[in-house]
């Protein structure tokens, strides 16, 4: 885009509210629109952050001109109708995860972007996080080798979430870990299979006529050597909030701690035993974003903890993703090029976990992934 500033408009303010102030400070973003159904909410944020343009209803603001671009921060249910609205109507996207919940959902975002020539972004965490970005520098200067396996795992425990959440099937939430294996090597995955295990209580099962307390899946990637393994789970499985990725390669390898907060483990092949792992603190990757930004990688929108979204603080500040996030899809739109992902990966990842779940409820049945989400 030629404009010296791409006017943004944020929907949603919960989980939403944490990107504000970031867009506020990039050079080449200007925060120009809130959007939120409970006005109270809506005046109160918009209020702290200094924001006029205010909307209540998602479909008047799409009708304002002066929007170059939305970046959806609403219930996972909504998410593919407001994408695809938001495209028709000439914004770019970017949009939290997952891109939809159905694999239609997927075709028809995509089939959006490609039709209008605008930009989608799935604003997955997970590859912006600071632990992420360690490990890809390490493969990009080939200090793991060959790539030989990756794994990644994201439990949660959503007890009390409201509306959709209970018994929601954990592949359906999959893309923090289906993202950072596919991610790494930008990868596609080409089938998944997957099975269920455990049950979680029985009141939870009407919602999604889903069963499993733990879902794990194996990807085989595409024109690759390579597989992954993935495992989620939501209900009924005690576990500290983990978001982990692991990748394995010829020289080194990189294990996620077992227990948050604790250092990385490094393998490096052909040390003495004793030698092999080495404990390592991931540096943080602030240097690669504009200077007003960087600070957004240790600290969130407010000062204090309790003002947080849940999923911000039970994840850890999410690896110090938000502010890489919105540097990706802003320079993305400036220098007319495909964000990470794009429309066509972030289908890649999200299909994967819904086709895992289909794979599960048949008994691991291997299910290829549709030619749309291939580049």
């Amino acid at each position: 885009m030629s404009k010296s500033k791409i006017n943004v408009a944020i929907i949603g303010l919960g989980f939403g509210a944490e990107f504000i102030p970031i867009y506020q400070r990039h050079p080449h973003a200007n925060m120009y629109a809130i959007c939120q159904r409970n006005a109270d909410s809506l005046h109160k944020i918009g209020d702290a952050f200094g924001i006029e343009k205010r909307y209540q209803d998602y479909d008047e603001l799409l009708t304002d001109k002066e929007i170059d671009a939305v970046h959806i921060n609403t219930p996972i249910p909504n998410h593919a109708e407001q994408s695809i609205k938001a495209l028709r109507a000439g914004k770019h996207v970017a949009c939290t995860v997952p891109m939809a919940t159905t694999v239609a959902e997927c075709e028809a975002i995509v089939k959006a972007t490609q039709e209008t020539g605008l930009t989608y972004m799935m604003m997955e965490t997970v590859v912006y996080a600071r632990e992420f970005l360690f490990m890809k520098e390490l493969y990009e200067k080939g200090e793991l080798g060959k790539i030989q396996f990756l794994k990644a795992s994201h439990q949660q425990d959503m007890d009390g979430w409201p509306n959709y959440w209970p018994g929601l099937p954990p592949m359906h939430y999959a893309t923090h870990c289906v993202g950072p294996v596919l991610a790494l090597t930008r990868n596609e995955a080409e089938y998944v299979s997957c099975f269920g295990s455990g049950t979680i209580r029985s009141e939870l099962h009407h919602h999604y006529h889903s069963t499993f307390a733990v879902e794990t899946a194996h990807i085989k990637f595409r024109n690759s050597d390579l597989s992954a393994h993935i495992y989620r789970s939501l209900f009924d499985t005690a576990r500290q909030y983990r978001e982990s990725f692991e990748v394995y390669g010829s020289k080194k390898a990189v294990e996620w701690p077992l227990i948050e907060g604790r250092p990385l483990v490094i393998h490096t092949a052909k040390k003495p035993e004793p030698d092999i792992p080495e404990e390592v603190q991931s540096p943080d990757y602030a240097h690669l974003l504009p200077a007003p930004i960087q600070h957004f990688t240790t600290g969130g929108v407010y000062d204090e903890d309790s003002n947080q979204h849940l999923s911000f603080t039970q994840g850890a500040g999410h690896g110090g993703s938000h502010p890489h996030l919105v540097h990706e899809f802003i320079s993305a739109l400036k220098e007319g090029r495909s964000p990470y992902p794009n429309e066509k990966q972030s289908a890649n990842i999200t299909c994967v976990g819904i086709l895992a779940h289909e794979s599960a409820q048949q008994g691991g049945k291997i299910i290829s992934l549709p030619d749309f989400t291939f580049s």
